[in-house]
C-alpha cells in the first residue's frame, strides 16, 4: 500500500496538491479517465466525490458516466479503505474447505461486515469469489498477501499481529 494512502488526510472541500498535479499531468481527454482514476485510488485509497466532480469538469464528462466507471470496476472504491484490506475467498473450492468459518470469525473479531471499514480505519473486510489459489483453499488475503490452507487460528494470529502494529 502506498505511503501516501496511509498518511494522507482527505481535504474533501477543495483541490489539494495531489489533485492539482494530477490535472496538470494529463490532457483533458476522455481516454485518460481510467488512468487518472487509478492514480486517485492509489493516492487516497478510494475515489472521493469531489475528485469525481473535478474530473467531470476537467474531462468534460458527465458525473453519471464517471460514477458508472467507478462502480463498474471492482478495483475502485467509493468509501475510504482500511490500512489493512482483508479479503476472504468464498469461491467454490474455498467455501467447500471452510472459508465461511474464516469470514464469520473475521466479522466477529472486527465487528464489521464485508464491505465495511472499522471506525479506527485499520481494517476493511471484503469477500471475493476467487484469488486464483484454489489449490491452497481456503484462502484469505491481507493487502494482497495470500494466506493459504487458512484456519480460524491462523486468522486470529494474523489479526493479533496486525493489531499490535
Amino acid at each position: 500500500m502506498s505511503e501516501n494512502l496511509n498518511n494522507h488526510k482527505c481535504n474533501c472541500d477543495k483541490r489539494d496538491e495531489f489533485l492539482e498535479e494530477l490535472l496538470s499531468t494529463y490532457k483533458p481527454i476522455k481516454d485518460n479517465l481510467i488512468q487518472m482514476l487509478n492514480e486517485v485510488q492509489e493516492h487516497y485509497g478510494y475515489i472521493p466525490m469531489y475528485v469525481q466532480q473535478e474530473l467531470s469538469e476537467f474531462l468534460k464528462i458527465p458525473m453519471a458516466e464517471i460514477y458508472g466507471v467507478v462502480t463498474f470496476y471492482s478495483r475502485f472504491s467509493l468509501e475510504p479503505q482500511g490500512k489493512y484490506k482483508i479479503s476472504v475467498c468464498l469461491g467454490t473450492a474455498c467455501f467447500v474447505k471452510g472459508s465461511q468459518k474464516i469470514m464469520d470469525r473475521l466479522t466477529e473479531r472486527l465487528k464489521i461486515e464485508p464491505g465495511q471499514t472499522t471506525e479506527d480505519g485499520m481494517f476493511t473486510i471484503e469477500n471475493t469469489r476467487c484469488v486464483g489459489a484454489c489449490g491452497l483453499a481456503p484462502v484469505f488475503t491481507v493487502n494482497g498477501e495470500v494466506y493459504g490452507k487458512a484456519t480460524v487460528q491462523q486468522l486470529d494470529k494474523v489479526l493479533d499481529e496486525l493489531i499490535k502494529q
